[in-house]
């Protein structure tokens, strides 16, 4: 059985999310699943519409009993929420666990010793931590064989990561536990140019310590929890399903013991270098004037240098004291004197401003970010699936990758192949099943 944490002092960063649609996802896949919420303020009970005022007895009731020496059965206090998912719920008792277990032998292996009586009944356990360093956290990681570690990838959570590994390793050396401990990038907004840089420094800072799924911003994600449903319930299309489909698919692939159980000082070795990044990217974050909003790279198609040209040549002219006649003769001529540049300046503004696929006059852009591939091009039922026919061309030093191709108006199917792996468009979200079980991107041209 495994015993999966998911932890993070910092709150507002998507535990509960994470937690149920995890625990939804591994049962989905068939696997016998138990979630265990340790959170007072019971928030896997609201997310999945269990009513609070039917709850009479909760994890805190069985982890006091069995530090009484008068063990209560889990399977007493669990509620049913698909055939191969079962919700241990909170309540607000939880809060006062600290202060009734003090000065009790063993208070920080309570949950360890009741999940070790059901080892048997369940491949896999998630526990919803609180958001705070405390006798509750210490417990479920006293129990956890892995811990995640969800990260949003906003302003402040390079810090909030650097303290929360910084803890974990103070724990885990106090009791001599080694845990496997991987980051996830969670409620990632890829229009945001600070998200895109803080996933690219958490993916350089920590490598195979971090997982290659991204839990992107979904508002189903949120619809979802409102309706008391997992999203594999309330929208089993959703971008988000697809998410923590692709995370379980990781969690439970086969890798060897050795690479799979991960000492936790490994992590905390980077708390320096996290840290160092996160003051960078703070300060090159802030607004530089009153008129920029902080989140300045959020993806817009425009084209600021030609406007602002245009706003310029005008107010020039109407400065000149010169009748209104010399007016209408000066605004053609500024038109005429570089009748091929302004297409030009047009195309190259929307490549650079828009990620993804758009359509450009008479041609479709194909635009992309990765800054450390060696070589992206594009397979689609256009080319023949062939992606020599289609390469894409890095352009400056960023890591921007695009191509164009004329194709005439229909639906088309394609994907990307990164250093000759095979992936779907990550900046497009119309995407639909293929025959090989992953998702093609799709576009369509009018």
């Amino acid at each position: 059985m495994r015993t999966i944490a998911v932890v993070n002092q910092k709150g507002g960063v998507g535990k509960t999310t994470v937690s149920i649609n995890l625990a939804s996802a591994l049962a989905e896949m068939e696997h016998k699943t138990l979630l265990v919420d340790m959170d007072s303020q019971s928030h896997c009970a609201v997310g999945l519409a269990v009513p609070e005022e039917q709850i009479e007895q909760s994890i805190y009731d069985v982890m006091i009993s069995h530090s009484k020496e008068e063990p209560m059965r889990l399977s007493e206090i669990l509620w049913e929420v698909s055939e191969k998912l079962e919700l241990a719920p909170a309540s607000i008792d939880l809060s006062a666990f600290e202060q009734q277990m003090a000065g009790m032998p063993d208070r920080e292996l309570c949950l360890k010793k009741v999940l070790d009586s059901i080892k048997n009944d369940y491949e896999f356990v998630v526990i919803d931590c609180p958001p705070a360093v405390g006798l509750l956290t210490f417990n479920a990681l006293r129990a956890a064989t892995d811990v995640i570690v969800p990260v949003e990838t906003g302003y402040f959570s390079l810090h909030g990561l650097s303290k929360q590994l910084e803890t974990l390793a103070i724990l885990c050396q106090r009791c001599n536990q080694t845990v496997n401990v991987k980051v996830l990038a969670s409620m990632y907004d890829i229009r945001t140019k600070m998200a895109r840089e803080i996933l690219g420094e958490l993916r350089k800072h920590f490598g195979d310590k971090m997982f290659k799924t991204v839990v992107n911003f979904n508002t189903k994600l949120k619809e979802a929890a409102s309706f008391g449903q997992p999203i594999s319930e309330y929208d089993p299309a959703s971008k988000g399903h697809k998410d923590f489909q692709e995370l379980v698919k990781e969690m439970t692939q086969d890798q060897p013991q050795q690479q799979r159980r991960q000492i936790i000082e490994s992590l905390s070795e980077k708390l320096d270098a996290i840290s160092i990044t996160a003051d960078e990217l703070l300060e090159r974050a802030k607004p530089k004037s009153k008129v920029t909003p902080p989140d300045t790279g959020r993806i817009k198609v425009i084209e600021p240098p030609r406007q602002k040209t245009q706003q310029l040549e005008p107010a020039t002219v109407r400065a000149e004291p010169k009748p209104a006649a010399a007016k209408t003769e000066v605004a053609p001529v500024a038109v005429r004197t570089e009748p091929q540049q302004p297409k030009v300046a047009t195309t190259d503004a929307k490549l650079s401003d828009y990620y993804g696929v758009n359509q450009v006059n008479d041609a479709v852009a194909f635009v992309t970010l990765y800054p450390r591939a060696e070589s992206v091009q594009i397979a689609g039922d256009f080319n023949g699936w062939q992606p020599t026919k289609l390469p894409m061309e890095k352009v400056g030093a960023n890591g921007v990758w695009q191509a164009s191709a004329k194709l005439p108006p229909g639906k088309y199917r394609y994907r990307l192949v990164v250093d000759g792996q095979w992936q779907q468009d990550p900046y497009n979200e119309t995407t639909e099943l293929n025959p090989f079980g992953g998702y093609n991107s799709i576009v369509e041209v009018k």
